[in-house]
């Protein structure tokens, strides 16, 4: 299995030894050894992904990478965060995830209203299986844990992922701004309730709703 290790915060490094890897499309700076790349378009796999991407008229650019020696990637300076999954399921906004284990599976799943108000579409990208995998972060990123007695709202254009059992509530009419008198136009939260971890990043992207 390919190995991934951090070069400072912001390049990722990705030793193979005949192992293969996803990667975003473009996000290779340079590599060492003998290494043949191959672009693919798919936000998730197979026929389910074909007619999510139709739908929500999303596509997901991703290279495969393959080789012997050491591939480095890196995408717009943005902070770069490792996954280890070990059988559970990732749920990551699909700009935001940079390089996958070739094991791991990815797809689509439907998250709602919460898709809308990002104006990303209903769908966001899924990553299951055991490996790891390198997700994008606007600044440094901060993984807030969930649990049962102590659920977690969150701004939509901060959310970058999830893992664990999460339940996803969208919520409009209220953000972090409304509550202190500065918000204009609509405004929206995330609240998640269960047993798991949300990677939150400290920029947010623009949404429908207005700047949140």
């Amino acid at each position: 299995m390919a190995q991934f290790r951090l070069q400072g915060s912001k390049v990722l490094a990705v030793d193979m030894t005949g192992d293969s890897v996803k990667a975003k499309n473009g996000s290779m700076v340079a590599y060492e050894g003998e290494m043949t790349f191959k672009k693919k378009t798919g936000g998730g796999e197979g026929l389910r992904g074909m007619v999510t991407r139709r739908l929500t008229g999303e596509q997901m650019a991703v290279m495969e990478v393959k080789g012997h020696g050491t591939c480095y990637f890196a995408d717009r300076a943005s902070e770069i965060n490792l996954v280890s999954l070990h059988g559970e399921t990732l749920h990551v906004e699909a700009s935001n995830l940079l390089c996958t284990d070739a094991a791991l599976r990815t797809g689509t799943s439907f998250t709602g209203l919460r898709g809308s108000a990002q104006g990303n579409g209903l769908f966001t990208t899924t990553v299951e299986g055991t490996g790891q995998a390198a997700i994008l972060s606007d600044g440094t990123a901060v993984v807030l844990r969930v649990t049962p007695q102590l659920p977690l709202q969150v701004d939509p254009g901060a959310y970058i992922a999830h893992t664990g059992k999460l339940k996803q509530h969208f919520q409009s009419g209220v953000n972090f701004r409304t509550l202190i008198g500065e918000s204009s136009g609509e405004a929206f939260q995330i609240r998640f309730e269960g047993e798991g971890l949300v990677y939150v990043q400290p920029s947010e992207r623009n949404t429908i709703g207005g700047d949140l």
